[in-house]
């Protein structure tokens, strides 16, 4: 499953969109994932600052 942002937690900093290898990621309010480009590597949850995404199992 791809990443899911909590949008709660997300402050639209943009971090995890930099990170993202596949441009999976857009950011307005919050951070939004693209389901279909998410290759599920990761990048984003380990840059999010405020730990607002994660990996579904």
């Amino acid at each position: 499953m791809p990443a899911k942002v909590d949008e709660e937690t997300c402050t639209a900093c943009g971090a995890c969109a930099e990170v993202c290898p596949v441009d999976a990621i857009m950011v307005e309010d919050a951070a939004k994932v693209d389901a279909e480009l998410c290759t599920e590597c990761g990048a984003c949850v380990e840059e999010c600052p405020v730990e607002a995404i994660s990996l579904q199992e």
